[in-house]
């Protein structure tokens, strides 16, 4: 190599220096920004923190899930969010592959849906619900919020009342076995005094067999026959 091409060598190695060093730090700012995404998204529609439409097929789930889980993975990034976004986001995945899960998950968008258009005094087959807009889906998908929000806190409210029953249950069934406990401790000790009871019984007979006191023999003894006089 001639003394010219030698720093043309050089400048070209800097270049593919340059270019990696940004397309690591491209990269970096993707996952960040993925991450950051993931954890905006509101956590109980699992759509959104996968980034998917209602009614995807389970083919596309898997397909975007392990997409963003390469993406995000912990031990890909050194954004210390990773693991949090991680674990969301397999979360979402779990729910969406769950049919009771993504059954109650799309029964609510639908509501939204269904919610929004009798606010704004639409049907079906207007134009505005059959080709939503940007500002249409923007709304359905807060009104989704809503519905979803409500719908978690009348489960929470109804596991709450629940576990009150299951704890009044608990507690009477706790009563009757410290109950039959008594009982049982009762028995036991009735029947271990029971010869206690035999034997003052017997006491008993034999005081009421013997016959007169012996104070009361003597008295009558002592007692003097009076003479009759005339």
């Amino acid at each position: 190599m001639t003394t010219s091409e030698k720093p043309v060598a050089d400048e070209a190695q800097d270049e593919l220096a340059a270019l990696d060093a940004l397309e690591k730090e491209a990269s970096e700012f993707n996952k960040d920004a993925e991450i950051d995404r993931i954890l905006k998204a509101f956590r109980l529609d699992a759509y959104a923190v996968l980034n998917l439409q209602p009614g995807v097929p389970d083919s596309q789930i898997k397909i975007q899930y392990r997409k963003l889980s390469l993406l995000i993975h912990p031990d890909k990034t050194a954004n210390p969010s990773a693991p949090n976004a991680f674990d969301r986001l397999k979360k979402a995945q779990t729910e969406l592959m769950d049919p009771k899960q993504r059954a109650h998950l799309d029964e609510c968008i639908s509501d939204a849906r269904m919610l929004l258009i009798r606010e704004r005094k639409l049907t079906v087959d207007s134009p505005e619900v059959k080709e939503p807009n940007r500002e249409f889906i923007e709304a359905w998908r807060k009104k989704t919020v809503e519905v979803l929000v409500d719908a978690e806190a009348r489960r929470r409210k109804q596991l709450k009342a629940q576990l009150q029953e299951e704890g009044r249950e608990q507690r009477k069934q706790d009563e009757e076995v410290a109950e039959r406990k008594r009982r049982r401790e009762h028995e036991v000790k009735w029947e271990e005094s029971r010869e206690n009871r035999i034997g003052s019984w017997r006491d008993f007979k034999k005081g009421a067999a013997g016959g007169p006191a012996k104070g009361e023999g003597e008295g009558k003894q002592k007692k003097k026959k009076l003479k009759v006089l005339g």
